[in-house]
């Protein structure tokens, strides 16, 4: 490793940061000592994941008066914790959070960086954030904004994160120089704002240096790794209703979509609305495109009307439908939660709701 040491290029970095950093309700005012609040700290890193800044500051200031200490979060109800979380995605670093606080109301914080990596959902980049932020350790911490300035920094060709651990004891002199809280945020800062994918390097503290500038290579420094297409599908989701009541899965345990509401779908051959016939009444909207990191689903929201109860298939539960709306659901089952009651594109009967509930997908879908 022959890069120049980390206290020498950084050095930049701290008065950059106390001019020009964003003001975020989960940041401390005194960078030199510990965090008043590390579960504050804790809170905005599992929401941070993944999510932008600007989405998670209004979710960040509800969860806090909702939820305001560990024990608080523990002792709350599943279905308290999800509504809460609702709408941000990923749900599992919901439940990573809750049962994290579990163990912190249990037995207090850990003292070290090996047993906060331990705990639920938090990992190398989220223990060592919580590590410098909250409590002045001198641990790396290494997200996508940290790993995009520090190759650009040290023109690193490849795959940063194939270095991270070199990077991580690259930095440490700098933490300890600058204080781990002040220099950690600050990375985070400048990649979010500054070096961002397309980058702004007339603004940036550490451009005098940078070697990806100096060698007119930002444009493709870091390397950017190809992700594999999506998989897209297309279905029905479908509320079936009868006397005030909707049919819906109840949350699962396990699983991307854990902890949520679901309504029942099934494949889009099962039902042609310009054809139908028999006893229920329909009513479609307009098709979405529901975006996951690993599959694009095309939605039809259909809801279909009957005059009285029939037994569910396994996995299937009535709900008053006064109810729905304090029921946790993702953002595909809320889309069809807030067009029930609404003027649809198409209306009309319906066929037997029994024979398209056998051709309902799995819960898991």
């Amino acid at each position: 490793m022959s890069w120049p040491t980390s206290e020498e290029l950084l050095k930049p970095l701290g008065a950059w940061y106390d001019r020009f950093h964003r003001d975020l309700p989960w940041r401390a005012d005194d960078l030199a000592r510990p965090h008043p609040d590390p579960y504050a700290v804790l809170v905005s890193e599992l929401m941070l994941q993944q999510t932008q800044v600007a989405t998670v500051i209004p979710y960040f200031n509800r969860w806090m008066e909702r939820f305001p200490t560990p024990q608080a979060l523990a002792n709350a109800s599943d279905d308290a914790v999800h509504k809460a979380w609702e709408g941000l995605g990923y749900y599992r670093r919901a439940r990573f959070l809750q049962a994290t606080a579990g163990s912190i109301a249990a037995d207090g914080w850990p003292g070290n960086l090996a047993d906060l990596t331990g705990l639920p959902g938090l990992g190398p980049y989220t223990a060592a954030a919580v590590g410098a932020i909250a409590f002045q350790w001198p641990t790396a911490a290494l997200d996508g904004n940290a790993f995009r300035v520090l190759a650009r920094l040290l023109l690193i060709e490849g795959d940063p994160k194939a270095r991270a651990a070199e990077l991580r004891t690259w930095l440490t002199p700098a933490l300890q120089a600058q204080g781990p809280s002040r220099l950690t945020q600050a990375i985070m800062e400048l990649g979010a704002t500054v070096c961002a994918p397309v980058p702004n390097c007339p603004a940036c503290p550490l451009s005098a240096h940078c070697g990806a500038r100096q060698a007119g290579r930002t444009g493709d420094i870091p390397l950017l790794m190809k992700r594999a297409k999506p998989k897209e599908v297309a279905f029905w989701l479908v509320a079936f209703q009868a006397e005030n009541q909707v049919l819906l899965h109840p949350p699962a345990t396990r699983g991307l979509l854990a902890g949520l509401w679901r309504w029942p779908s099934f494949p889009l051959e099962e039902f042609q609305p310009h054809a139908a016939t028999g006893p229920g009444r329909f009513t479609t909207w307009a098709a979405w495109t529901q975006v996951y990191t690993h599959r694009r689903e095309r939605v039809n929201p259909l809801h279909i009307t009957v005059d009285g109860h029939f037994e569910p298939l396994a996995g299937l539960r009535w709900v008053p439908l006064p109810e729905c709306p304090n029921l946790p659901m993702g953002k595909r089952d809320q889309c069809l939660r807030s067009l029930l009651g609404s003027p649809g594109l198409v209306a009309g009967a319906a066929p037997d709701p029994e024979a398209l509930l056998k051709a309902c997908a799995a819960p898991g879908r």
